[in-house]
């Protein structure tokens, strides 16, 4: 099978009337966007990136830049999680880029990444916020294809975060383990052989001190989940959730959004609604 060299490139702005459009488009193959969805009640766009391919395989680059114009608001998931296959060598690579122009809204929320037994991969994020934009990013990971017992059992899984806030770097974060080593923290931690992770950044305009949100969330804490929310240097907050299974971790994240839209209230926008 033939390595696939993907590209997706969106920018969404925002029309006279208000509404978000994507003002332009271009992707390829393994990348596919799905028709838009208009959410009146939350005044935002829902995207659908599509893999219409089996998932990531050795010797795929993928590249994505997306970008959010003044006043528009886009939310832009997958309907399934990316599988990152079996290799017996060689890598894939991703690389995505995200910028948000001041007064745009932008929230990334993708299933989680399955890393399959023997896989290679690593994922390069750069997000690039003017001063009067927001962004609520997710990434998640699973153990691998824990029916299969496949656990813990991928080759090397390095995700690296870069965020910058006008021309200050705000956050930076590399995670790059093997399957064992990370199953060994996971122990460490008591969350058990299927845990699972989510990595949340959260940046607005004037970020409360002691938001009311936080308590409520760190809450959540308790019954095969661990919260914490940790204010960063300048700009928004942390997330972070180990859950002990995958339906902690969804039902942990869609309680979380529930929280946070009653200040944000674009987070209402449901990624399911597609």
């Amino acid at each position: 099978m033939a390595d696939f060299s993907g590209h997706l490139a969106l920018r969404a702005e925002a029309r006279a009337d208000g509404r978000t459009v994507l003002a332009a488009q271009s992707f390829r193959a393994p990348y596919h966007v799905s028709k838009s969805y208009w959410d009146a009640d939350a005044c935002t766009l829902l995207v659908q990136i599509v893999n219409p391919t089996a998932g990531i395989l050795s010797g795929d680059r993928l590249e994505s830049d997306i970008a959010v114009g003044a006043g528009a608001a886009l939310l832009m998931t997958t309907p399934s999680a990316s599988r990152i296959f079996q290799m017996k060598e060689g890598t894939a690579e991703c690389r995505q880029h995200f910028a948000v122009a001041a007064g745009g809204w932008l929230e990334v929320m993708p299933e989680p990444l399955v890393p399959h037994r023997g896989s290679h991969y690593r994922q390069v994020t750069t997000v690039a916020i003017a001063p009067g934009g927001s962004l609520f990013f997710v990434d998640q990971l699973a153990a691998g294809r824990i029916a299969h017992d496949e656990a813990w059992s991928w080759d090397r899984l390095c995700l690296e975060i870069d965020v910058r806030l006008g021309d200050e770097l705000i956050l930076r974060e590399r995670l790059d383990q093997t399957g064992d080593s990370l199953h060994a923290l996971a122990e460490l931690a008591g969350s058990g052989p299927a845990a699972c992770f989510a990595n949340a950044v959260l940046i607005t305009p004037d970020p409360d001190s002691a938001p009311a949100w936080r308590k409520v969330v760190a809450a959540l804490h308790g019954s095969g989940l661990w919260v914490g929310v940790s204010a960063l240097r300048r700009g928004g907050w942390s997330l972070k959730f180990v859950a002990a299974d995958p339906m902690r971790l969804r039902d942990a994240l869609r309680e979380s959004r529930r929280i946070l839209a009653t200040q944000y209230p674009r987070l209402a926008c449901d990624p399911r609604k597609l």
